[in-house]
């Protein structure tokens, strides 16, 4: 039986295929390479080009392959466009998980971990966030997935299919050895951000906005390291094969990071100085984003290992720095 990992070239599918074949599953990956890199494919698994809303190719893959379990990473994601081009987030990430369940119920497949996001919740009411806190989305890259989650549910209960949904905050890191890490263009992750002062491919980090109501005024983050993220996939694979019911948990540290803590941070993993400049805040920027993992680590057994973000940002190093221009190198 093999894991069939949708988007298995992009930053985190790529972690988790790692892990997955560090745990001798079988891997078989579809990645459209739209913003995934054939550089980041595993050798270890079985890799078809194609497009998930090609519905062709999902059944050559469930037809050549005995496929016990999927997990989904395939979709856009990046806030600000799909708020200029929300008809690009809508056909790719929701039509293309309707051409995927239709796929699994067709090949009679029961299994789905979704790669889901804290970004369903939109700005929360309290902090820590909780799983049944109210979800309303403020962009449609969150609204997205959030009626992806909900397609889901419902396929769940016509057609069987158990799914584990984990609604992640800020994903960081790479894997220790630097032969897999984060590359995406164009970058709109902080802490790739930061690291491109020291590699000198920027002259300063901006931070926006210093007037927020937290103790040093700029916005606190949850960041999770991407190979707890993927143990966490793991888990969640396991307690379907354990025969549990369909569930959504959130995954993060459960401690708050500001920017200005994660510029400091930075500063001692890569011992280089990093310029700051200030600027205006920007538009839906809410003040503090944490997540209360304490479901996960209740059913699931996932606790996180990089608690510290200085370690997260010194494996994030580690690859910058071997590939500066990421997988083109």
């Amino acid at each position: 039986m093999a894991i069939l990992v949708c988007g298995g070239a992009g930053y985190i599918g790529s972690h988790v295929v790692h892990q997955l074949v560090e745990k001798n599953e079988n891997v078989v990956i579809v990645d459209n390479l739209q913003t995934g890199h054939k550089a980041a494919i595993n050798p270890a698994a079985k890799f078809y080009l194609g497009d998930i809303r090609n519905n062709a190719i999902l059944d050559q893959i469930f037809t050549e392959n005995k496929i016990e379990a999927v997990m989904h990473f395939a979709a856009n994601s990046l806030v600000g466009e799909s708020m200029t081009n929300p008809l690009k987030y809508f056909n790719n990430n929701v039509y293309g998980m309707q051409v995927l369940l239709e796929s699994m119920v067709k090949h009679d497949v029961k299994k789905i971990v979704f790669s889901s996001t804290a970004a369903v919740y939109g700005e929360p009411k309290h902090v820590p966030i909780v799983e049944d806190d109210e979800t309303n989305p403020t962009n449609p890259y969150g609204e997205t997935k959030l009626a992806m989650e909900k397609m889901m549910k419902w396929v769940s209960a016509a057609n069987g299919i158990n799914y584990v949904s984990l609604r992640y905050f800020n994903v960081a890191g790479a894997l220790e050895d630097g032969s897999i890490g984060e590359d995406h263009a164009p970058e709109t992750h902080l802490i790739p951000l930061i690291l491109q002062v020291p590699l000198k491919k920027r002259e300063f980090i901006t931070v926006f906005g210093e007037d927020y109501a937290t103790p040093d005024g700029t916005c606190i983050r949850d960041y999770i390291h991407v190979i707890d993220l993927a143990d966490a996939h793991i888990k969640a694979l396991n307690y379907l094969r354990a025969g549990n019911a369909s569930n959504i948990f959130n995954l993060g540290s459960g401690t708050g990071f500001s920017i200005k803590e994660m510029i400091t941070a930075a500063k001692a993993a890569t011992g280089e100085e990093i310029k700051v400049v200030l600027g205006e805040r920007r538009a839906g920027d809410p003040a503090q984003l944490i997540a209360s993992s304490e479901k996960a680590q209740h059913l699931l057994g996932w606790k996180p290992n990089y608690v510290s973000v200085e370690e997260i940002i010194k494996t994030a190093w580690g690859w910058h720095k071997h590939h500066r221009n990421g997988f083109a190198e």
